[in-house]
């Protein structure tokens, strides 16, 4: 029996004490080069940008009209009095975001289940589901809020409803084409194998698709997906056309109130700090998909 096995397979005890592993000089070399890299890259980067912020500070304060310019769309006080009303709006456009994403994941996926469906009985659900994405893709959708907005309504079908709904609809129905493409180039996207898989194991289509191919399919498409969020973040403004007293109507009363086009920047900046986290958001989970497939391929 050899001391290992009699020592109940520890090894050897001459171990026990010892420094554990320090890299060599030469590691530590490059890790300093790599944080000198760094910091120089942070200066150039902060420098530069100083720079040319300065440089476009100065170009537009030396165009002639920068004093009536200046008075006309950043006028502080304005901005003061202007920015209670202009809330109030937002948080209009933030309930309608809200209620036209549900929506739109739920028709965009049914859109995108019809369309991947396989055999020629389902032809014409898969010829619907096409003739819908190609209609509200290709249709501007001002128009649809125009449409759906005032011509819907003139049919005395339903009951008085409000600006914002009807306003909410036309953005489902927008939206819902451009994500059902997303969806189905996501289901599409996943190896056939996995489907064969599927089967072979006893579960059905829409085991399959439920428990197997749309998982998959969503991790692929999460970021177009939240860039067609950020999206419709900046469309649900033009719910305004509708009557609806958004951010964007609260501003335009507001201009009106004035004479002055500040509430228009306010209004602007609102929606920019609204999308800010979800774009920073997207980029930060892009970049670790991106490195979660590259993994074990960089040298």
């Amino acid at each position: 029996m050899t001391p290992e096995v009699r020592l109940g397979g520890q090894g050897d005890r001459s171990d026990v004490g010892r420094a554990p592993h320090e890299p060599s000089e030469l590691e530590l070399g490059r890790r300093a080069w790599r944080r000198k890299q760094t910091t120089r890259s942070v200066l150039v980067s902060l420098a530069s940008t100083v720079v040319f912020a300065t440089l476009l500070v100065l170009a537009l304060r030396a165009s002639p009209g920068w004093a009536r310019v200046q008075d006309s769309f950043l006028d502080p006080a304005t901005a003061r009095e202007s920015l209670p009303r202009v809330l109030d709006g937002l948080w209009l456009n933030l309930r309608v975001l809200l209620a036209a994403s549900a929506g739109v994941l739920v028709v965009a996926l049914v859109v995108a289940t019809l369309r991947t469906l396989r055999g020629p009985v389902f032809f014409p659900l898969r010829a619907l589901a096409a003739g819908y994405t190609d209609l509200f893709r290709g249709t501007p959708l001002i128009i649809v809020l125009y449409v759906i907005g005032f011509g819907v309504p003139g049919l005395q079908l339903f009951g008085r409803m409000d600006a914002a709904f009807w306003g909410t609809i036309a953005l489902v129905l927008t939206y819902s084409a451009y994500v059902a493409e997303v969806f189905r180039a996501g289901i599409d996207a996943v190896h056939p194998s996995q489907r064969l898989a599927a089967r072979s194991l006893g579960l059905t289509h829409g085991q399959t698709m439920r428990r197997v191919v749309l998982p998959q399919a969503v991790r692929k498409v999460t970021p177009a997906l939240m860039n067609d969020f950020v999206a419709m973040q900046k469309d649900v403004g033009l719910i305004s056309v509708l009557g609806a007293v958004d951010a964007v109507r609260a501003a335009q009363i507001e201009v009106a109130q004035h004479y002055d086009f500040t509430p228009y920047v306010v209004a602007g900046l609102l929606f920019v700090a609204l999308a800010l986290p979800v774009i920073r958001l997207t980029d930060w989970y892009a970049a670790r998909l991106r490195a979660r497939e590259q993994m074990g391929s960089l040298v």
